[in-house]
């Protein structure tokens, strides 16, 4: 079983979960503006520490964090070598802290924000690009399939690495890169197929 998306709704009253999902939509966006245009390895860990405190006040659960967190190892690592590699130890520390920053406050969101309010407070922003010709239930589609997605990329991911693993290849980028793409564009072209199917991608 897939871990769920960045954690997955958790019923709760805990103060984030009583704050509307536009209010945490809009703070998860200017926060994510700051990691990403505040430099140096300080600003980065101050972001994943301030994460942190929100997870523990969201009772999302220390388990399942690190359950997400699980899935980035991967990437973490990757980054984190290549950067150290072609820059410095100080780059590395400050991206990888902002990527688990990131990951972990969009946990915080999902996990105390069901996807249908996430999806009526993005339907409702884009009402008035109606004029304009935009569709903001396809856009609120869009968004809902692109939750669906990232968590079955992560599954393939980790199933390609214990693939490869098991046949002594995990350091092997062909191996792991290959097939983890080769699947998830199949997995691609099989959503396209199914919304065509049902008439949502005619346009």
């Amino acid at each position: 079983m897939s871990t769920p998306l960045l954690g997955g709704y958790r019923p709760g009253d805990t103060w984030l979960h009583r704050t509307p999902a536009a209010v945490k939509l809009v703070a998860l966006a200017v926060l994510s503006i700051v990691v990403v245009t505040v430099r140096g390895p300080g600003s980065g860990l101050v972001a994943l520490g301030l994460a942190l405190v929100l997870v523990l006040w969201s009772g999302m659960g220390w388990r399942l964090a690190l359950k997400v967190l699980r899935t980035l190892l991967l990437v973490s690592v990757l980054v984190a070598g290549y950067l150290i590699w072609q820059r410095s130890w100080a780059l590395a520390v400050e991206q990888v802290s902002d990527l688990v920053a990131l990951v972990l406050l969009a946990a915080v969101l999902t996990a105390t924000t069901a996807v249908d309010d996430i999806l009526e407070v993005v339907t409702t922003a884009l009402g008035p690009t109606r004029r304009l010709g935009v569709h903001p239930e396809r856009v609120a589609l869009a968004f809902s399939m692109v939750l669906r997605a990232i968590p079955s990329i992560l599954e393939v991911a980790r199933e390609t690495r214990d693939a490869a693993r098991a046949r002594g290849l995990e350091r092997s980028p062909r191996a792991l890169l290959t097939p983890m793409v080769i699947r998830t564009v199949a997995q691609a072209r099989r959503t396209g197929e199914a919304l065509h199917a049902r008439g949502l991608a005619d346009d």
